[in-house]
């Protein structure tokens, strides 16, 4: 075994984290979930997430059962909602291709939607007895300075230097443990702003201590200013307290999930009542409010329009539903919905009162 995996190990065992709920039933599933639910997204938010999700869907033919609806639903709140829609693609695959059970190869389980080059890997060292190495954003930063590998890992020349590391520190003994000690010195000592590098197995060997650069690595994205964007959000309300939602197209933002109607201004609108709805509307103009994606700002003027009566017949009931403002809808909705739909039941008394 080579020095950097037996230094790490031999700290792992003593300072590791050995209590995460994934780890108590290590099956490929609850890897595979946790590894996704953890892309761009830190321990103590999954953690929670985690315990819901599997309660619902307790193995992958639950889940691969279920409705999306529903999967989107339980996912609400953990952003990146791409992945809760390959969570149940890849999950309807493996029950009908594989039998219910993830194929313990990486090419296959590269091939599966969402899953990566270390996702598979995670899948295959931590659940299925394989060896592979695993790159996310901790061992990329434990990797960038330990090797002290200039420029943004999101370039490809960085990426590759990164993952030949990973390959040759990736031992063939204790895979599984270092492929969660690695994670863990990541997220635990060798953290982004505050590295306590006097805890580190291997501040004696890291070229980035060594020169005092630690927080030169990994080298950070090119910022750039992102553009702004406008939509106007149709909050169309029934004189019985119901609010209409529509279930966005599965690709695009927000893919799936539901989502006030959206127009480009107020007169867009009242036409989308007399067009959709078939009724005429007052027009209320709400606060704005932003909501920033990775790639843009999204400006959002909404408008509540209290319908002069109760639509009897909707064209396309498919993708346009009501629920009563009273309660939270159980089912995907894009993070704005939920913000405004706290404050939709007393703004829509007052307008009755």
């Amino acid at each position: 075994m080579n020095d950097f995996a037996q230094r790490l190990l031999t700290w792992y065992d003593d300072f590791g984290r050995h209590d995460l709920p994934w780890q108590n039933d290590a099956t490929a599933y609850h890897v595979w979930l946790s590894e996704i639910m953890l892309q761009q997204t830190q321990v103590a938010t999954v953690i929670p997430y985690y315990e819901r999700f599997t309660r619902r869907f307790a193995d992958i033919h639950a889940l691969a059962e279920a409705p999306l609806d529903d999967v989107l639903h339980h996912w609400s709140g953990l952003g990146y909602y791409a992945r809760a829609r390959n969570l149940h693609a890849t999950a309807k695959l493996v029950v009908e291709q594989h039998a219910g059970s993830f194929p313990a190869d990486l090419d296959a389980l590269q091939a599966l939607p969402g899953i990566g080059r270390s996702t598979a890997g995670a899948i295959l060292c931590s659940a299925l007895g394989g060896r592979a190495p695993i790159l996310d954003g901790n061992v990329k930063r434990v990797l960038a300075r330990y090797g002290a590998v200039d420029g943004w890992p999101g370039r490809s020349a960085v990426a590759k230097r990164l993952w030949e590391l990973a390959e040759q520190y990736t031992p063939t003994e204790r895979v599984a443990d270092y492929t969660q000690a690695i994670m863990d010195l990541g997220a635990t000592v060798c953290t982004r702003s505050r590295p306590a590098c006097a805890l580190c197995p291997q501040r004696a060997d890291c070229s980035a201590h060594r020169e005092g650069r630690e927080l030169e690595f990994p080298g950070k994205k090119p910022k750039k200013t992102l553009p702004v964007r406008e939509t106007t959000f149709v909050i169309a309300a029934t004189p019985e307290g119901e609010v209409f939602l529509q279930r966005r197209p599965a690709q695009g933002i927000w893919g799936g999930l539901w989502c006030f109607p959206q127009t480009t201004s107020k007169d867009e609108a009242l036409g989308y009542c007399l067009d959709r709805l078939g009724r005429r509307a007052t027009a209320t103009s709400l606060p704005c409010m932003r909501h920033t994606f990775s790639h843009y700002h999204l400006e959002i003027s909404p408008v509540l329009l209290s319908l002069e009566d109760t639509p009897t017949v909707i064209a396309d009931r498919d993708d346009l539903r009501s629920w009563p403002v009273s309660a939270l809808p159980e089912v995907g909705l894009a993070a704005p919905v939920k913000t405004l739909w706290s404050k939709l039941g007393a703004i829509i008394t007052d307008q009755s009162d």
